[in-house]
């Protein structure tokens, strides 16, 4: 995954080389969470499951044997480029430590950092709700344009 600039400056020189040694010398080429090699085409489900064409068989999301989809299944089919990443498990891009450091794919870094960014996303929202309440003051007084029509109310029956 590349590294954001404004977080660039919290990693090593030798990042590169780095994370080159995680993932192809310790990890062989595969992903630490689920098996998946790197830079293949693989064949996907959304439950998770992928197909080992080395072993020419399903696999589930943590790389084990699992059964074979069903045709419905099979109709959600996609394919997918494998690409592996050096994630940090501790999500602190300073700790650089071989300990810390794991060879994941897209997916399962996207798993492993689910915690963040859904912390992240509350944050998101709240600051836009801020910025709301700031600029726009509570949002039941926030009426529509004039130029939108309201429903007339309907009057009740004295």
């Amino acid at each position: 995954m590349p590294i954001r600039p404004e977080l660039r400056p919290l990693y090593p020189t030798h990042w590169h080389e780095l994370s080159r040694r995680v993932r192809f010398e310790r990890a062989n080429g595969r992903c630490q969470g689920c098996g998946r090699p790197h830079l293949a085409q693989l064949r996907c489900l959304p439950d998770g499951r992928w197909f080992d064409e080395a072993a020419a068989t399903w696999r589930d999301r943590r790389g084990r044997p699992a059964r074979w989809p069903d045709l419905v299944e099979a109709t959600k089919l996609r394919t997918t480029r494998v690409v592996l990443a050096a994630a940090h498990l501790d999500s602190d891009p300073t700790n650089n430590r071989l300990a810390n450091l794991r060879a994941f794919c897209q997916r399962c870094h996207m798993l492993h950092d689910r915690p963040h960014h859904l912390a992240q996303r509350w944050i998101t929202y709240r600051r836009r709700y801020a910025l709301g309440d700031l600029f726009l003051g509570f949002y039941e007084s926030v009426l529509p344009h004039p130029a939108i029509q309201l429903l007339p109310a309907r009057r009740m029956a004295a």
